[in-house]
């Protein structure tokens, strides 16, 4: 009972000798994680799980004869994510920023390398198969990207804001980075890292200047990529007005907009969807949030929408206390995990209501497909990672205070 009764002495003068700002959202000593990111990152997952095992069970059965298959493989790559989220939570932030260039490489010289030896699957050579794992190395590029700007924001930061060399020189590497990526090709990928450096770019104070003339360049080449592939054209032809060829170039669109429309409010329930009986292409990975709109109506997908946004918005805010704190790398990188979470929910939902362009892009921690999941695991773990330095470092600097 004494110590009790010590331990909340303890904890009182722990938040008194805090600023109130820190009071509101810490508990030094008692909570050194945010629970609240935890369990909506474990709470997309696990639906994400169940709703490849709905939307995937028609597909398999035609596939392979068993309904199961996808669902079997999905529990594998949540096998993967338990060791990739022990992996990422025990390394220091400081040991991410020291490697972030060797990372950078490595990757790159992946990208090369599934040119030459990458295996093919409907006319995209996007995977290097390593044993009985197949990586998708893009969406690794996207992970060490991030990586990568909040290191170089950090050591360049006054030079990005007063000095067009400093801007340019990431937009270089980018661009390496984006030539090796459309050659797969992979134009959706490339979009999300663009998007993810100009905001992190923007956040850092670069020149109004610089920054413009980037979008600028940007949209010119979203817009020449476009004219110069065909199947690209039919994408946003068709995605103007789908129902002008519903069997041909809009089929897709068509039937995704369909399942939205049979959803209405409450969805036709779980498991109920008519048009993931091979009727929807790609219904449990681009095309999953569709499905979800069908068993689960409206209510369903404002539902997961919060969700997503609740990690996103915690992670920008997570960037904003970390850089309050000094913490320049951490706060960045918080930034580019939020920004490309948010961006790549957007484009997924997007395409699949017909207001973008189809990008061929998964609905972050849902979508089925391993290396998706892996990384969008390990950029999470990340986050908590960088809570829990911060959090560390309050208390430590709280209890130094008290001595």
């Amino acid at each position: 009972m004494a110590s009790d009764v010590r331990q909340l002495s303890l904890f009182g003068r722990l938040r008194s000798a805090m600023p109130n700002w820190q009071r509101d959202t810490e508990v030094p000593g008692v909570q050194l994680y945010d629970r609240a990111l935890l369990a909506a990152v474990l709470s997309l997952i696990g639906f994400g799980f169940v709703m490849v095992m709905s939307a995937s069970m028609p597909e398999a059965q035609t596939l392979t004869g068993n309904p199961f298959y996808f669902m079997t493989r999905h529990v594998g790559y949540l096998v993967g994510c338990l060791a990739i989220a022990a992996f990422v939570l025990r390394v220091e932030m400081q040991t991410w920023q020291r490697w972030s260039p060797m990372l950078l490489l490595v990757v790159g010289l992946m990208l090369l390398a599934v040119l030459v030896v990458g295996t093919t699957v409907n006319g995209a050579t996007r995977w290097l198969s390593i044993g009985p794992i197949r990586i998708q190395v893009a969406e690794v590029a996207k992970f060490a990207f991030a990586i990568y700007m909040a290191g170089y924001l950090v050591r360049r930061h006054q030079e990005v804001r007063e000095n067009a060399k400093g801007f340019y020189k990431p937009i270089a590497v980018f661009a390496i980075y984006a030539v090796l990526i459309l050659m797969q090709p992979d134009l959706g990928t490339v979009v999300v890292l663009f998007v993810g450096t100009v905001g992190l770019l923007f956040l850092a104070g670069a020149r109004l200047l610089d920054f413009f003339a980037l979008i600028f360049a940007g949209v010119l080449a979203f817009v020449a990529l476009v004219l110069l592939e065909p199947y690209r054209m039919r994408r946003v032809t068709s995605f103007m007005d789908p129902w002008q060829d519903p069997f041909g170039s809009g089929y897709q669109l068509t039937q995704s907009l369909m399942a939205y429309g049979r959803g209405d409010w409450f969805g036709q329930g779980l498991g109920n969807s008519i048009q993931k009986l091979e009727y929807l292409p790609e219904a449990h990975t681009d095309f999953i949030f569709a499905v979800i709109g069908e068993e689960l109506g409206f209510i369903g997908i404002i539902a997961v929408l919060s969700v997503l946004l609740f990690v996103a918005l915690r992670s920008i805010r997570l960037g904003n206390l970390c850089l309050a704190m000094d913490k320049p790398f951490e706060g960045y990188l918080g930034y580019a995990i939020g920004i490309w979470i948010c961006f790549q929910t957007v484009v997924n939902v997007g395409a699949s209501i017909g207001m973008l362009p189809t990008k061929g892009l998964t609905l972050p921690f849902i979508s089925y497909g391993g290396s998706s999941l892996w990384v969008m695991t390990a950029a999470a773990m990340m986050l908590l990672r960088i809570d829990y330095e911060r959090r560390m470092t309050l208390v430590q600097a709280v209890q130094g205070r008290l001595k």
